[in-house]
Parts: C-alpha cells; structure tokens; sequence
C-alpha cells in the first residue's frame, strides 16, 4: 500500500513500532485518536530493526505485509515504509528529519507514544531535539502515574497542552496527554500464544491470524 495524496493541511499522527504482530490493541489506539483529535490521518510507520529492542521476530517484509492487511478497510490509515529504505539503524529522529523534508516545515506532525516510551524519552537519539520536529500525544491509561526524568519533567511542563484542537495552532511543540481505551493486548503475548499452540483470535484481526497460521508464524 503507498501513501496517498490527501490534503495534509490538518495535522498528521505518526505512530511507529516493530508491529510484531499488529493488533486490536495498536488498531483501537489509532481509532480513538482519530476520533478524538483533528488528526487527518495516522501513518503506521514499521521499525525493521529496531537500535533499543530486541530483533523482531518476523522479518520487516512479513510484519509490512501483516500491518497492510490489518488497516486495509480504514482509508484513513496509512502505512509509510520509509524505514526500509534505510541500512542503518531506524532513529525516530532520522525519520522525523525525512517527513519533514516532504511535507515542509507548517504541517503539524504529532508523533504518538504510550507512556512507558515518553517516560523513556531521554534514552532516545537526540531526543531532546524531536520536540522541534514534532508535537507528542502520549497515550495514556485512566489514572495512570507518570515517573519522569527531572529534564523531561520540565519539558512537560513547559509544552503540555489540554485541548487537541491546539494541535492543528502550530506545527511543532506541544505535549497533549490523552485518555484511551487501552485493551490489555501485547504483541509478545500474542506470540507467546501461539508458540504454546494456543489460539490468539479476538486478539488480532482475522487477516493477520490467517496469514500467520499460513506461514507458520511464532509457533516455534
């Protein structure tokens, strides 16, 4: 699936990650914030290898052709494999640097993070950059605590925003803390299940799990 051309005028949600298998959990995610926020699109943006995880265990190819199958029925999703076209490591950073060179510097972009990866943030290749790339919508559970880093606490301080409509003000900048109903859905999880020859329906959508079972995926 290639980009299509839309009017990029309101902002664009990036949301990145191995999608090692993509599932309901990530979809739901991607579906309120659409619904919440005045996002035009979200761009599911697939790590091949990832510079601060473990090697996925599908190859980038197959976890491309398993995300295409998942999203296919929402126009509004949008895979961006730019990624792949690297050889080296895949920084947030790199990308962010590469969006900006196509879509110009007034689109806002709205880089989207649960908050076990905000709370990381500091960790990140030139993190402290990004926020002049980009706004954050951090995904958070209801009444969930949040432990930061004193710079990145000062950084929350200073650029969180309560109103999603504050996004589409600027094209970089803000930090907006949002709400969503967060099903209890991992991809380890889902591997786990079926590595043990459990079954993971309800978990993932249908396509996926067929295009696992025929390949075998995770079962050994």
């Amino acid at each position: 699936m290639s980009l299509k051309n839309r009017d990029l005028k309101a902002p664009i949600g990036i949301f990145g990650g191995t999608f090692d298998p993509i599932h309901f959990g990530h979809l739901r995610i991607a579906l309120e914030l659409l619904e919440q926020t005045p996002l035009a699109e979200i761009r599911f943006i697939p790590c091949p290898y990832p510079p601060h995880r473990q090697i996925p265990i599908a190859s980038p190819e197959t976890r491309l052709a398993m995300l295409e199958l998942a999203i296919i029925t929402e126009n509004r999703f949008i895979i961006d494999s730019r990624e792949f076209n690297r050889s080296d490591p895949s920084y947030t950073f790199d990308t962010l640097i590469s969006l900006r060179e196509e879509i110009g510097e007034r689109t806002p972009l709205c880089l989207i993070l649960g908050t076990d990866a905000f709370q990381g943030l500091s960790k990140w290749y030139r993190w402290k950059e990004l926020i002049n790339l980009t706004h954050f919508i951090v995904v958070r559970r209801p009444k969930e605590n949040l432990y930061l880093e004193s710079e990145l606490k000062y950084l929350v301080a200073e650029k969180t925003i309560n109103d999603p409509i504050q996004l589409m003000e600027k094209p970089i900048g803000c930090i907006l803390f949002t709400e969503l109903t967060q099903l209890d859905i991992s991809a380890s999880q889902i591997r786990d299940l079926i590595k043990k020859g459990k079954n993971p329906r309800y978990l993932l959508p249908n396509s996926v799990w067929e295009y696992i079972q025929q390949r075998k995926l995770y079962s050994s």
